[in-house]
Order: C-alpha cells, then structure tokens, then sequence
C-alpha cells in the first residue's frame, strides 16, 4: 500500500480585548485547519466557524508544535464505559482505559457563572438532580460533581467552599462542612413549597458577590439523592471536594472519604462511578480505602499557581499517580496545550488523561484533543458538544485512511479513500 505523507499543520489564535465597560477581557478563538480536514469537518451539521470565549488569555494560546508518537486515531464504539477498575472487580494498580472517547457534564449541564452576560451559563443551578437528569438527556458518558461531608456526616453537591446569604441586609458566611445538612437544604428554593429558603449568594473568586439567579432554579441535594434520582445510564464522576487553604490530617480526610464511599456502596447498583480529586492526599487515600472504581488526579498542570508542588505540572501529577497506583489524570486543557508532549508520557505511563476547562467548549478544541489521543473532556456546553462529537463520530466513514502521528509530529495518511486526495 502505497503511504503519502502529508504535512497537517493547525494553528490556534485567540484575540484578547478589554471592555472598559464591563471590565472584562474577552476573547474569540480561531482555528485553522488543513484543508483537508476542514473540508471532512464541512460535512453536514459539521462547521468550522469563530466561537466566542471568556476570560481566555494570551499567555494562554496552545503550543502545538509537539504531539505523541504513533498515535493511532482509533473511533471506539460503546453503550456505556466500565463500570469498574476492570471487568472483575480486581485490584489493578494502572492500565485503566476507557472503551471510548467520553464527555462529561461539568456540574451536570454546566457550571454557573453569574457574572457572565452568556445566559447558557445560567439557565439553571449547577449541581442539582434537575442540572444532572438534564444533561443526562444528551448522550454523555458521565455527569462530574463536587461531594462535600456535612459536619453530622452526609455527603453533599456543592462547588464553592462557603455558601452565602443575606439576612436583613448583611450578607452569612458559612463553610459547608461546618453545618448540618438541615442547614445546608435550607438554602435556595425547597422540596416542600410551604418553606421558604435562604436567598443565596454566590462570591467569584475576584471577590464579587451575586445574587445566586438562575432561570431554572431547583433545590440543593445530597449523594445519596442523585443516585437515587438521576437517570441511571449516566456515569457520575465524583470530585471529592477539599478547600486548597486547609491543611488536613489523615484522619479528617479519612471520615470524609468513608462517608463518601459508603452511600457509594450502598446505592451505586452498577452505575459506571470514578473519583477525582485536585487534593493529592485524598486521592492516594481513597486509592487505598477501595479499589472497585478508578481515582483520577485532578491538576491544572501548572496553568495556575499552586503552593502543592504535586499539583505543579504533568510531569508531577505522573509521579502522584504512579506512587499510589491512581488510573488516570484530569487536567487544565491549557497544561495539555502547552506541554504536548506530556501526553506520550502519561501514554506511556498507561495512565488515562482527561481534561476541562473553558477551552472545551469549542467544538474545535475537543477535535483536536481526540487527535491528540486525550480519552475525554468535561464540558459545560452539553448540547453543543455532544452533538459536535455525535455528528464527527457520524462522519468517520468517509475517511477510511488510518492516521497516525509521526514520531516527527507530521501525519502518515494511508490512501484509501478520495476525500483526502
């Protein structure tokens, strides 16, 4: 068979303007690819087109001149992902893989961002049985959520680390994890329409406070309650939620974690389940404490400033895995795009690598990463993405060549099919 090489270069550019009005700096994203593959991509209900993107900052433009060595560009097909570390249960300490590519929906159908002027981040509340059974309509693999312990010992959904309101004007602080769960579900709108929930407030890491509003709003809920509640085809990827600023003893990050895997165990009737977490410590521990569900480390790669040196870069978060026989990574998409070549590495580690960020958002980036050989994404525009991947995955049959990265980061394209020609 005759093998032509073909130089696929692809660049990103994002342009960065401040609005003096809004105080915000907002970007747009373009893409370019080789006409080749733009012309596959402009199959119907496939376009390449500009996307807007908030927050996304020069400093943060990939560098793509580097991509893994022999990566085969392989489309897996299945009804759902593993439920387990392996198919019988066993302890396997690496060599986790997803049968497919998967998506994931951040916080269910997406995070809320109240100061954003994009109302699909605010069409309704983040982390809820109605954001979960939401997404769960599209056809996604898992739904990721943050899990939180109460201070009397149940496991909650909840992002931030304080939860906010306002009483005769002055606006209550309180740490999740220092109230009663009677206390937490008396917040936001109520399962009984006779009682009225606390208003909520939510503070964005400049120091903002807004008003917690939404379009669709729904009451706050506990583990136990999504597993009971939410479609069961969906996988639920649980990000064991710590505070960055605290230093925790074993035995804390113990009697959070077994309450955690106990409503796991007890109600997860063969869901597909993973765990995550950005806190290094609770990763390896909840390694060790079960070994039914793959643990992933979460790390932004080096994308922010970190005092952890663990959560410092790829190359760490490897190390991290490595020593506590964790499956996998999920990181920052920014890392990924800096330091490509990372990703032969955590391959060779046969380690899975996942990502997130708001750069998943655009079609476009999630085709690329799937080229790269990144087994998955967490996303907040469900819809959009889901449907992107849907509608590439459809199209794969008109391109019949096998591709492959070249150890030069060129493609090796085996002629087979005249789109390509």
């Amino acid at each position: 068979m005759k093998i032509r090489k073909v130089v696929w270069q692809w660049h990103m550019l994002i342009k960065t303007k401040y609005d003096t009005q809004s105080s915000k700096f907002t970007s747009r994203i373009f893409l370019y690819f080789p006409y080749p593959f733009l012309e596959f991509l402009q199959k119907p209900k496939i376009k390449i087109k500009e996307m807007a993107l908030k927050a996304v900052h020069v400093s943060d433009v990939p560098n793509l001149d580097q991509v893994p060595g022999n990566v085969t560009l392989n489309y897996l097909h299945s009804p759902r992902v593993c439920e387990g570390v392996n198919e019988d249960g066993d302890e396997t300490k690496s060599g986790y893989k997803f049968p497919k590519f998967v998506v994931m929906g951040h916080r269910g159908s997406g995070m809320n961002m109240l100061q954003s002027s994009d109302q699909r981040m605010k069409s309704m509340k983040e982390n809820t049985i109605l954001s979960f059974n939401a997404a769960a309509r599209h056809p996604l693999d898992f739904i990721e959520f943050d899990v939180q312990v109460t201070r009397d010992g149940c496991p909650v959904i909840f992002h931030d680390n304080f939860i906010f309101t306002k009483d005769e004007g002055e606006i209550i602080e309180k740490r999740v994890t220092d109230i009663t769960l009677a206390e937490f579900l008396s917040y936001g709108p109520q399962n009984d329409p006779e009682n009225v929930g606390k208003p909520m407030l939510r503070k964005t890491k400049d120091g903002r406070i807004f008003e917690w509003k939404v379009e669709k709003d729904t009451p706050l809920c506990t583990l136990q309650e999504a597993f009971e509640k939410v479609d069961q085809s969906v996988g639920f990827n649980v990000e064991l939620k710590f505070d960055d600023q605290l230093v925790y003893t074993e035995e804390e990050l113990t009697h959070a974690l077994e309450a955690i895997l106990k409503v796991v165990f007890e109600h997860a009737q063969g869901r597909p389940i993973m765990f995550s977490s950005f806190q290094p410590d609770a990763a390896l521990l909840i390694r060790k404490l079960q070994s039914t569900y793959p643990v992933f480390f979460l790390t932004n790669g080096g994308a922010q400033t970190c005092t952890d040196v663990r959560r410092s870069s790829l190359d760490e978060a490897i190390k991290v895995c490595l020593a506590g026989g964790l499956q996998g990574i999920v990181s920052d998409v920014r890392a990924i795009f800096k330091n490509p070549g990372a990703i032969k590495k955590i391959k060779e580690a046969r380690l899975c690598l996942v990502s997130y960020g708001e750069l998943n958002n655009v079609p476009e980036v999630v085709y690329m990463q799937r080229f790269m050989g990144i087994e998955g994404v967490i996303v907040d525009l469900v819809s959009e993405i889901t449907e992107a991947v849907s509608d590439f995955i459809k199209n794969e049959e008109e391109i019949k060549e096998e591709i492959v990265f070249a150890e030069d980061g060129k493609l090796l394209v085996k002629n087979k099919s005249p789109i390509l020609k």
